[in-house]
């Protein structure tokens, strides 16, 4: 497999008055396409930072950055913009979808910043929110829907530029513990179409769902390891066993 994120030597520094904070320091990974990563650490790890440089959201202090073999790492705002609106989707723990929206306006969002026509944008977001098990609520607004339901929303979104990559930063935070196994099924699924997703999370239990986990402390990688991934339907299968009726 080709490496999709490869990071080479990544810095991240503040200068905060005379004490220098390094957010990342020297971090070198490689993640191919078609993984499933976990991104672990506390707070203050640098895995959030770690997210943001490949996502295109910051830029490093030093070191290199490449994606699909582009280096990125050095790019304009507007180069950064456009990698960001074609190569990647992005989940986020709250969702962010706009309240006064559709589902099917929400996923289309992304797709008004390209020139592709209003008949195909439209089809694009159907496919995709069908694709997430929502083909019978397209017009329901977030308020309508439940937070598994908006985050499938959101998750829809950021497929609809078919981009290369799925960056997830704590996408079950505000979840229970059922729809979370459910949003974590749902990655697996994309996961095994072929999708390269990287998990940004705290929380040892939702690691465990991806394939392979990334441990960071103190600006630094402290393990990569491969896991032999929970299969979250087989436990969506134990929960419902488990709830029927005596």
């Amino acid at each position: 497999m080709a490496a999709l994120i490869e990071t080479r030597n990544l810095v991240k520094e503040y200068v905060m008055g005379t004490n220098h904070v390094f957010a990342l320091n020297d971090v070198s990974i490689s993640i191919h396409e078609g993984e499933f990563v976990a991104i672990m650490g506390a707070s203050g790890s640098g895995k959030s930072t770690f997210m943001n440089v490949i996502g295109c959201l910051d830029a490093p202090t030093s070191g290199e950055y490449y994606l699909a073999g582009e280096r990125v790492s050095e790019l304009s705002s507007d180069e950064l913009a456009a990698i960001r609106n074609k190569r990647i989707g992005f989940i986020f723990q709250q969702f962010n979808l706009l309240p006064r929206t559709s589902a099917l306006d929400n996923v289309e969002l992304p797709l008004l910043y390209s020139s592709i026509p209003a008949a195909e944008r439209r089809a694009r977001a159907i496919q995709r929110l069908t694709e997430v098990g929502l083909g019978e609520r397209i017009d329901h607004r977030p308020a309508q829907l439940s937070g598994g339901q908006q985050q499938r929303v959101a998750i829809a979104r950021a497929l609809v530029n078919n981009p290369a990559l799925i960056l997830a930063d704590e996408p079950t935070g505000a979840l229970d513990s059922r729809t979370s196994i459910e949003i974590m099924a749902l990655l697996q699924k994309l996961n095994a179409q072929g999708m390269t997703i990287v998990v940004v999370t705290h929380e040892h239990d939702i690691a465990e769902f991806a394939s392979r986990i990334i441990t960071f402390r103190d600006g630094q990688v402290i393990n990569d390891q491969v896991n032999r991934p929970d299969d979250a339907l087989l436990q969506l299968s134990k929960l419902d066993r488990a709830e029927q009726p005596v």
